[in-house]
């Protein structure tokens, strides 16, 4: 076994103190997102709100995070990650606290719309400083363990943390309390990340121009993406909004099991993202988007089997192994859309997949699941989930993959055919 270089192991050091680093903001940023569905009692009391109002406030933030990750993310590869990155966390963190001085629905609208704009270009930077820093072979472990802080962030973390703070200070502090991760991340991006040298060098060579990012609509790729995207985001909104009704209503169990079965499927959903992706970088991001799309299908499909109710441990253990829809995530909006482009446009890339999830899925899905519950019942969201589950398997069949090994210098492939003919 050879001995790693102290080299080797600086730069070993520093990619690992990156991921950690980026790995905390994206969970502080997914913190303050998922803020406001979880202090969505409190606000109705406190000042007064509709169920409608509290479906605004979410919808908004979604469509203005889309919108400022396309540009902001196009402006960090013209400008530079930092630049755009770092202020970004900071403003967030004021907006997550603005939510808290809110006295009527039209504030924390105009404050949770900001939080939105603020928060869209750190998706989509975090995300491209994750790809550009890593190498081919790690690529997919890396953005899987950087994405996976959303699920545990947003989906664990988040409604412990926010409803604890609220029962002991009042409704505020859980946005107060959201917000402070969020500047110690900010500190932490001042003091310790740089801009990757392949992007100084880039922009330096070659600053992409407005007409250079219009190209970008070419790719077949990327069209791809964003329509898996939204069937990601359909499965999402369809199933997670509609399953506790179901399960309560249709099935006629109680709310805490929905809530265990519900907390089982999160579960599921961190480790596939933060141990799973890692598995695109063997078998290739097309089969391995095909494998995940086919697990996370059957989710709504085994919720809807009455049998398995009777024993609530297996159908757990089932939403767990086949929760990857984070992991499919990773790869249709992060991983194969920066790699189908040239390295100057790879946070674009990834803000133009997030339309498909933010501004369509998330702003369309949930009225879409709604209506259809009124008219066919509560099943037809499930099977819409499905449905949104079938397009991520279609678009897996259909798009190109984008991991592509360098070739084996000769020498090398010499010294294999020796060594296997000694063999």
């Amino acid at each position: 076994m050879g001995i790693m270089s102290q080299g080797s192991r600086r730069g070993s050091a520093a990619s690992i103190a990156l991921i950690a680093i980026l790995f905390l903001t994206f969970a502080s940023v997914m913190l303050d997102r998922m803020a406001s569905l979880y202090l969505g009692p409190y606000l109705v009391d406190a000042l007064h709100l509709s169920a409608k109002e509290i479906g605004v406030l979410t919808s908004v933030t979604g469509i203005c995070w889309a919108l400022s990750s396309l540009f902001f993310g196009a402006l960090s590869d013209r400008v530079g990650r930092r630049k755009v990155l770092i202020p970004a966390v900071f403003i967030f963190a004021v907006c997550s606290w603005l939510s808290g001085t809110a006295h009527s629905f039209h504030q924390l609208l105009l404050y949770r719309a900001l939080l939105g704009f603020a928060e869209g270009p750190c998706w989509s930077v975090i995300m491209a400083l994750t790809q550009e820093s890593s190498a081919l072979e790690h690529r997919g472990r890396n953005v899987g363990i950087v994405n996976s802080a959303g699920p545990l962030a947003g989906a664990a973390i988040a409604p412990v943390f926010t409803t604890q703070m609220a029962k002991a200070f009042g409704w505020q502090w859980g946005f107060y309390g959201a917000g402070i991760p969020a500047l110690l991340c900010g500190v932490l991006l001042l003091l310790f990340v740089r801009e990757p040298k392949e992007r100084v060098a880039s922009i330096q060579a070659n600053r992409p121009s407005v007409r250079d990012f219009a190209k970008l609509l070419r790719y077949g790729n990327l069209w791809l993406c964003l329509l898996g995207a939204l069937g990601v985001s359909t499965w999402v909104f369809g199933f997670t909004t509609f399953a506790p009704l179901y399960i309560t209503k249709v099935m006629h169990q109680t709310p805490t099991l929905a809530g265990f079965l519900l907390g089982a499927s999160g579960l599921g959903g961190f480790a596939w993202s933060f141990f799973g992706t890692g598995i695109a970088d063997h078998l290739g991001r097309k089969r391995t988007l095909a494998l995940f799309a086919t697990l996370f299908l059957f989710i709504p499909l085994v919720f809807m089997v009455p049998s398995l109710y009777r024993v609530p441990w297996v159908l757990a253990g089932l939403a767990l192994v086949l929760m990857t829809t984070s992991a499919s995530a990773a790869l249709v909006m992060i991983l194969i859309p920066s790699e189908c482009v040239p390295g100057n446009f790879v946070a674009a890339a990834i803000g133009f997949a997030g339309i498909g999830s933010e501004f369509l899925g998330s702003a369309l899905a949930p009225i879409i699941g709604g209506t259809l519950a009124d008219t066919y019942g509560l099943s037809a969201p499930m099977w819409l989930a499905v449905g949104g589950a079938g397009v991520v398997l279609f678009v897996s069949l259909v798009i190109r993959e984008t991991l592509v090994r360098p070739a084996r210098p000769l020498s090398q492939e010499v010294a294999n055919l020796q060594t296997s003919s000694v063999q």
